[in-house]
């Protein structure tokens, strides 16, 4: 069976096994699994109705567009103004108060983290509202909702929107227009959620904590919040260390309310957490402590999937009791940062079920197994690999972006593939560590070459980093280890490959081959001509990461 044939309907929910099996079309009930990727998104274009909302949204100040503001995140006079969000929640009746919810924050895993806990609650019955960013395809992906998950629809969406527009219009008038896509698209999310009386939301911060737009849920609405981790991304928005950062994450801690730490975190680090924990008075759980464990042991094909099989067990007996034990998961989300991703997630459904909720152990074994995310360790199958133009290619999509998410992702694939020969395309933002996301990709002695490319941001270019200045990150990071290259800005690149990349590879004398390339399409086919032009018989693959958003690019060529 094809990989994407396995796909849930959206980017962060995969239908549990008897939920999966069937689906209501008309009356009658079509297999899910049956439809391919084309026709399983082909209704994810942003449809003619949500033109308005679209336009509307777009009217307003977008951080993920433009890029965030020194010190926005923090708790602090620069930081975002949370009064106008609670002004604005207020003038809507406050529909952040008529649910519980799960708050979860973290540099890297809040995504994976929220699918793994909206699918355990929802494996086990409940009507699960889901807000995440960024999506893949459509902006309704950020908002899921009811016992399937299923992304909001359009006329849902448009229909609540056009409910609200007056008031969100007032709201934006008071403020000066000060509102951001994400507050206002937050807003509505929230009160979507009320409308529809779901039983629990999963909410991921979008950026920080304590100054985000989501971080208006207080302790009464709070079940538990989550820190996953804390790395440098968004450095300059969240204070210039990482101790600002941990602070800025720990603002979603709430009076009383326990509080799941993912990590492992540094000490230093830790301690802010666990200091700020212990001044609201939180019951903290480490799910890097000794009395979790986890173990991966090996990956192999499950029903046409590729799968990692692990073991979870998890046994805590300060301030709470917290016991299962999982033999045999087969998880679809692959490498070890994803098993301590679900490890997290358990761990806060246990604290979840210790606060009287139902959920058994057979959910969270069936949300964590059904979990899949789009452009997290993501193989193509042959079929979409033709579509793209690659025939015969082995490609991986995957939207690790920063120095920590570089490292797992080639740990992963030296996990499931010890001995392939690697090579990848590349675009990213322009305010992530380019090089230190190149010095973790070039310490893999199987790197053959890297095609750099570019990628829009958000729907925009303002964050988009060149091709070429891509590639002299990577020259410099190879400069710095001490790693031969061959580039395209040199004379013998040009003459070696004047023919394209059909070459004797001798010539290359184990040098690893960095090109630039501003179109996405362009370096793809370059990057597959490269894999056609190798002699080895070893297994090659070919890594489409940098972003999500590059992610995003690819799979949209699905869909034409």
């Amino acid at each position: 069976m094809r990989f994407l044939q396995l796909l849930s309907q959206c980017q962060y929910i995969a239908y549990t096994r008897r939920e999966a099996l069937v689906y209501a079309n008309g009356g009658g009930t079509l297999s899910l699994w049956s439809l391919g990727f084309k026709q399983l998104f082909s209704s994810y274009r942003e449809e003619p109705e949500l033109k308005d909302f679209i336009d509307y949204l777009d009217s307003l100040k977008n951080y993920e567009k433009s890029g965030v503001p020194k010190d926005a995140g923090t708790d602090s006079d620069d930081g975002f103004d949370l009064g106008r969000m609670r002004r604005l929640m207020d003038r809507l009746g406050n529909p952040q108060s008529k649910f519980k919810a799960i708050h979860i924050a973290g540099t890297k895993g809040k995504g994976s983290t929220a699918a793994f806990l909206s699918n355990i609650l929802r494996a086990e019955g409940y009507s699960v509202g889901c807000y995440s960013s960024p999506h893949i395809i459509t902006i309704r992906e950020r908002i899921a909702m009811g016992k399937f998950g299923e992304p909001v629809s359009a006329k849902a969406l448009n229909c609540h929107f056009h409910q609200i527009r007056q008031k969100l219009d007032e709201a934006i008038q008071l403020e000066n227009g000060c509102l951001s896509h994400f507050e206002v698209l937050t807003a509505i999310a929230f009160s979507l959620f009320a409308q529809e009386n779901i039983d629990i939301a999963v909410i991921e911060a979008g950026l920080g904590g304590a100054r985000d737009a989501t971080n208006i849920i207080c302790s009464s609405g709070l079940a538990v919040s989550v820190i996953t981790s804390i790395g440098q991304e968004h450095l300059m928005a969240l204070g210039g260390s990482l101790e600002s950062i941990a602070m800025a994450k720990a603002g979603i801690i709430k009076h009383g309310r326990p509080v799941v730490l993912g990590g492992p975190f540094l000490p230093h680090i830790e301690h802010i957490l666990c200091n700020k924990a212990s001044l609201m008075r939180a019951a903290v759980i480490s799910a890097s402590d000794s009395a979790i464990q986890t173990i991966i042991k090996g990956f192999r094909m499950f029903d046409g999937r590729l799968c990692q099989l692990c073991d979870i067990r998890i046994q805590v007996e300060r301030d709470f009791h917290l016991f299962i034990e999982i033999s045999d998961l087969k998880m679809r989300m692959l490498g070890s940062h994803q098993l301590q991703n679900a490890a997290t997630a358990t761990c806060a459904a246990l604290c979840v079920r210790n606060q009287g909720w139902g959920i058994s152990d057979g959910s969270i074994r069936v949300g964590l197994e059904n979990t899949y995310l789009l452009g997290r360790s993501q193989f193509l199958a042959s079929k979409e690999a033709e579509v793209l133009g690659l025939p015969g290619a082995t490609i991986l999509l995957d939207g690790a972006h920063t120095k920590e998410s570089a490292k797992a992702l080639v740990d992963t694939i030296r996990m499931a593939f010890p001995e392939a020969r690697l090579v990848l395309v590349v675009a990213m933002a322009s305010d992530k560590d380019h090089r230190a996301f190149a010095r973790e990709f070039l310490l893999d002695e199987q790197l053959e070459a890297v095609f750099l490319t570019e990628a829009d941001i958000a729907g925009g270019k303002s964050r988009t980093t060149t091709a070429s200045l891509l590639r002299d990150h990577w020259v410099q990071a190879s400069e710095e280890l001490g790693i031969n290259t061959l580039h395209d800005g040199t004379a013998e690149y040009q003459e070696l490959f004047k023919n394209r990349f059909v070459y004797p590879a001798r010539k290359l004398d184990g040098r690893i081959i960095l090109a630039a390339e501003k179109s996405l399409g362009v370096s793809l086919r370059v990057a597959n001509e490269f894999l056609k032009g190798k002699t080895e018989n070893h297994p090659c693959v070919l890594v489409v990461t940098g972003s999500l958003h590059v992610v995003s690019s690819v799979l949209a060529r699905l869909l034409v």
